[in-house]
């Protein structure tokens, strides 16, 4: 896996280690790749896309016109 440096706010750093002492990540670089994964699955960049997000241009449950509830 490649390496980048980054530099981010210590608010952000703090809340990263917060998160790695709570136990949602092993450590640090575990913590940082999944939260930049899931950042960038949020912007919808060109790729494959999970299976969850197929239906979301159609509207809900498929339906292009309206939403259904």
């Amino acid at each position: 896996m490649p390496k980048v440096n980054i530099n981010v706010p210590e608010h952000l750093e703090m809340q990263i280690a917060q998160l790695v002492d709570q136990g949602e990540f092993v450590n640090r670089e575990e913590a940082i790749a999944e939260l930049l994964s899931t950042g960038i699955r949020a912007f919808k960049t060109s790729g494959p896309m999970d299976e969850e997000d197929r239906f979301e241009d159609d509207g809900m449950m498929g339906h292009e016109d309206e939403y259904v509830f």
